[in-house]
């Protein structure tokens, strides 16, 4: 299962309604970013690469459409379009990733990666300027519609010119240049000795938060290579909304809420079909013609009926999604209630997430927030009436408050906002009949409560990957980047079983004694049955249903015969010695009456 991770203080009126993501990787080549970590660790040059990589895995599997970009400052050697700046190197073009740029990335990391990287690039001076004017090239030399444009700097220097005052100023410059296109610029710094202080140069160099609730630059630098992953993916996820509505809170009051799917279950791709002879994906087209003429039907030609007091009533298409209409799309307040009201049985479809669009209506945000505000402290959930989409058919939902969680390094884990629980029609409920099974005793019962306490573990969704789809994309990625074998996975499903025997202990023991009987083996078979002597003894066989043969000339005489069993018809041309030529019900009947009916 694949968990994406969305920071929803990030503003999302950026976003575009169609086009392509795009993505820059602006990363620092100095010498200071080879150098490695203490006991052992990585250097940030090599978590750099690692974390690039893993974009371009994330990206090829999830949105290959997107495009994506390596370019390095600071280097020695100079590649770029009409190389008309030096020391930048791109190493990648804004395209979509592929195969090949994947294993580009991995001939840049470990030892090897740092000496090829000393041998085609090298370190140089840095000019981040220059850097930021070839990357809005790279945006500009795009004929492709693009919806978000994002370029991240990785570095490990808080002065990358040394103090030197004209290159600051040149790098400022461009980089506004860039804001006002409409590039969000990051930085991801990392790790250095003495401490990485924003404020001298880069403070004023990337993008600044649009609103209170963005969380906006970090100020601590990432040390491990998790952390780096995480704010990484956290900035490059995309956060677009299922649907945007209003929230009406009484008459002439409406909130601009997102709907946003925050975690979506990982399934294999459906398989694409190619033209054998090109080898390019084949795309299939329906059209509707008439069945007498065989001429083309357009869909204004095309009607919808129904049969209604033997009588076809015909309707147009406009007519149907009319009937079809219940509401306008949005969310109506309806009343508020106690939490303890909402059960976990109500829980019938995942739920979504709710959260102001301040661009769409002016002031959501502020209200938005005081609305989550007051049903935390009351401890309740408002229940409002949602169509999510024309034509949609109303639901009714709990909107349950959720607070902000930060970890550690002040990312966040949690956004605030409330989720969306659909609940459920009243003939959803079943009633069922189960099963029923000798009650246990408190003493067992209080034994397994024990155990239970025992194995208790924090959940977490995005600890626990579905091995399935995990070896398939290994799979796929051996077979792209010509590797002799797929990675090897841990399959996290399977229980940890030397763990939970420590955890246990004598509990397991105790608790068979309570229930089951002395000298009891679960594994062994359980010995067949028999009947006693007094039921005559053997299996047990089910009676013969035997006809006389005065009850057979009736049933022939009638044409009756088809309402005896196959059983029956056999043991009668047993019991009256008929030979047939089959054992169909037909070829018995016939036989018998041949036989009696003559």
């Amino acid at each position: 299962m694949i968990t994406l991770i969305m920071d929803f203080s990030i503003k999302h009126s950026s976003y575009r309604i169609t086009g392509r993501d795009s993505l820059v990787f602006l990363v620092d080549a100095s010498k200071e970013m080879f150098i490695k970590g203490e006991d052992g660790q990585p250097s940030n040059f090599d978590m750099t690469m690692q974390v690039v990589r893993s974009v371009y895995m994330s990206k090829i599997i999830s949105s290959h459409r997107d495009l994506v970009a390596l370019v390095f400052y600071g280097t020695e050697q100079s590649k770029n379009p009409r190389n008309s700046f030096k020391h930048v190197y791109v190493y990648h073009d804004l395209d979509e990733p592929g195969a090949k740029r994947v294993q580009d990335i991995d001939s840049l990391r470990g030892e090897k990666g740092a000496q090829l990287a000393a041998e085609t690039m090298g370190s140089g001076e840095t000019s981040l300027g220059d850097a930021l004017w070839c990357c809005a090239n790279l945006y500009s030399d795009i004929k492709l519609r693009l919806s978000h444009k994002r370029l991240m700097i990785f570095t490990c220097r808080d002065e990358p010119h040394g103090g030197d005052s004209v290159k600051d100023r040149q790098a400022r410059t461009k980089a506004g240049d860039l804001k006002e296109t409409g590039v969000v610029i990051d930085l991801m710094h990392l790790m250095k000795p003495g401490g990485f202080n924003v404020s001298l140069f880069f403070c004023d160099v990337i993008s600044p938060p649009e609103d209170e609730s963005e969380l906006g630059l970090q100020e601590e630098p990432c040390e491990k290579l998790d952390d780096l992953q995480k704010r990484v993916r956290a900035k490059e996820q995309k956060k677009r909304a299922m649907a945007r509505l209003n929230l009406c809170l009484g008459e002439g009051l409406n909130v601009a809420v997102g709907i946003y799917a925050t975690a979506v279950t990982a399934r294999k791709p459906s398989a694409i079909k190619l033209y054998r002879e090109t080898n390019e994906p084949v795309r299939s087209k329906t059209r509707t013609f008439h069945t007498q003429t065989g001429s083309l039907l357009l869909p204004s030609e095309i009607k919808k009926a129904q049969v209604y007091g033997k009588k076809q009533i015909v309707m147009e298409r406009d007519e149907v999604d009319a009937i079809k209409k219940f509401d306008d799309p949005g969310l109506l307040l309806i009343g508020f209630k106690p939490m303890e009201k909402l059960k976990l049985h109500h829980h019938i479809q995942p739920a979504v997430f709710l959260y102001p669009e301040e661009d769409q209506v002016k002031g959501s945000a502020c209200l938005f927030s005081a609305l989550l505000k007051k049903c935390s402290e009351r401890n309740v959930f408002a229940l409002c009436r949602c169509i999510a989409r024309r034509n949609y058919p109303p639901r009714f939902a709990a909107l349950v408050p959720q607070h902000e969680e930060v970890d550690e390094g002040n990312a966040q884990i949690t956004p605030p906002g409330f989720n969306v629980i659909y609940l459920p029609y009243a003939d959803d409920f079943r009633t069922l009949d189960p099963p029923h099974y000798p009650a246990a005793s408190q003493v067992q019962v209080d034994k397994m409560k024990e155990i239970i306490s025992k194995l208790r573990f924090k959940y977490r969704s995005d600890a626990f990957e579905n091995p399935v789809i995990q070896q398939h994309y290994r799979n796929l990625e051996a077979l792209a980047l010509d590797m002799m074998a797929p990675e090897d996975i841990e399959d996290l499903i399977m229980p940890k079983v030397e763990q939970i025997d420590s955890r246990l202990g004598p509990l397991v023991d105790e608790f068979k004694d309570l229930v089951y009987p002395e000298n009891y083996n679960p594994e062994s078979k359980p010995a067949a049955k028999r009947k006693t002597a007094d039921s005559g003894g053997g299996a047990e066989k089910k009676p013969k249903v035997e006809v006389t043969e005065d009850e057979l000339k009736v049933h022939v005489q009638n044409g009756t015969l088809a309402k005896l069993t196959v059983p029956v018809l056999k043991e009668a041309c047993k019991q009256f010695g008929v030979r047939t030529a089959g054992t169909k019900k037909q070829e018995l009947i016939d036989a018998l009456v041949a036989r009696l009916g003559s």
